[in-house]
């Protein structure tokens, strides 16, 4: 078992020495350990061979999001973000709702046996963008910062908004046909996963910035606990957040900008280990995708699951966004570029465990067609970014 912990250690710790100059290149973090991990799994060398839990990873992926959402949300330019708020608000509030509302469409019309509900599921998975995957745009100068920006909190805050929406849907199909869910049920979800979530993310960074000023003043504080404090109201905002009944991904990513506004005196020393743990944390999240999910994935594709990974990528996420930026006044190449990069990753994972659990009469297929839009969108997004942000420079 050491013997896997040390060599599995070993690879991550290769890669973060010549990550800046990989980076460069088409390739990304997730496709390298998605790869390695593919490789040593069961598909390949049979190397590692692991008890896979679903309840674990769906933790691991929750902690990296939260990490991910309340680092970004944190480093985000809130002078341009003021100044733009109209593009993240025309993809949240136009959009994706679009965007669930065409996927369900197309879902209706290549999966005749599910349910109206089971398509709306499906199509609720796989609605949210990734902050993670995304990283390589939001980081990247040549592109314009407005762009930046609007993707970095459409993708902060879209995951948080489909929580409700698909624990609605779960609830509709867990009741008996002869019951009904009311829209004031639904509409009650709904403002309970937004409320409580912005509510705990404000609260804990405010109290959280007084805190942190008031030990810095004080000398209270010991220097090596410096990098670890974000991390730990990173968590404690995601985890208190959702015992209350709220999202905790809509916690982070608001506490993330609580702090962000609050707190200005040498904020990237508390920001670094944040930023550090979740590089780490992702790339177990995508090792252990490579090597047990991907070698489950390839033994169960069909042509319909294919087709419909495809189309979520391309035409149920791009026609929303360009109908969004229809009359927005940025250029058509920024408008394509925006609809494009719409990664699918640790969201969509999340989601897909919630409805593995839920046992749904066709909940395998969606799980594969899930999975399978993770896979391609890891390579798609991945491998196209550096060449698409130097579209900017011509």
């Amino acid at each position: 078992m050491y013997l896997h912990f040390a060599i599995l250690f070993a690879i991550i710790l290769s890669y973060s020495l010549i990550a800046g100059k990989i980076e460069r290149y088409p390739f990304s973090a997730p496709i390298f350990f998605l790869v390695i991990g593919a490789a040593l799994g069961p598909l390949v060398f049979h190397f590692y061979k692991i008890d896979f839990n679903y309840e674990n990873y769906k933790l691991l992926s929750e902690f990296t999001l939260a990490l991910v959402l309340f680092s970004d949300a944190s480093k985000a330019n809130l002078k341009v973000l003021k100044h733009h708020l109209a593009l993240p608000s025309k993809l949240l509030l136009i959009g994706l709702p679009i965007t669930i509302l065409l996927g369900f469409l197309i879902g209706i019309i290549m999966f005749p046996d599910f349910s109206w509900v089971e398509v709306a599921i499906l199509a609720t998975i796989l609605a949210p963008t990734d902050a993670a995957l995304g990283e390589p745009v939001v980081s990247n100068k040549s592109v314009p910062s407005k762009i930046r920006e609007g993707i970095n909190v459409e993708s902060g805050l879209n995951d948080g908004i489909c929580v409700p929406i698909l624990m609605l849907l779960l609830a509709i199909h867990s009741t008996s046909l002869n019951e009904s869910v009311s829209l004031s049920y639904g509409l009650s979800v709904f403002g309970e996963e937004i409320g409580i979530g912005v509510l705990v993310g404000v609260s804990v960074s405010l109290f959280g910035t007084i805190l942190i000023k008031r030990s810095i003043k004080k000398e209270w504080g010991e220097s090596a606990w410096k990098t670890s404090i974000v991390i730990l109201m990173s968590l404690f905002s995601f985890a208190l957040a959702q015992s209350l009944g709220g999202s905790g991904f809509i916690a982070c990513f608001v506490g993330g900008l609580t702090f962000n506004m609050l707190f200005k005196h040498n904020k990237m020393a508390f920001l670094e280990g944040s930023e550090g743990l979740s590089k780490i944390l992702n790339a177990l999240v995508w090792f252990v995708f490579g090597c047990v999910i991907t070698g489950w994935i390839l033994h169960q594709l069909t042509w319909e699951v294919i087709v419909y990974a495809i189309l979520s990528l391309t035409v149920i996420r791009m026609i929303p966004v360009l109908l969004s930026l229809l009359n927005f006044p940025i250029g058509l190449y920024g408008k394509v570029f925006t609809a494009w990069f719409g990664p699918r990753g640790l969201a969509s994972i999340v989601f897909t465990i919630m409805v593995f659990e839920e046992q749904l009469p066709h909940g395998t297929t969606i799980i594969e067609i899930a999975l399978v839009t993770i896979l391609l969108s890891v390579f798609a997004h991945g491998i196209s970014a550096n060449p698409m942000t130097k579209g900017f420079k011509v």
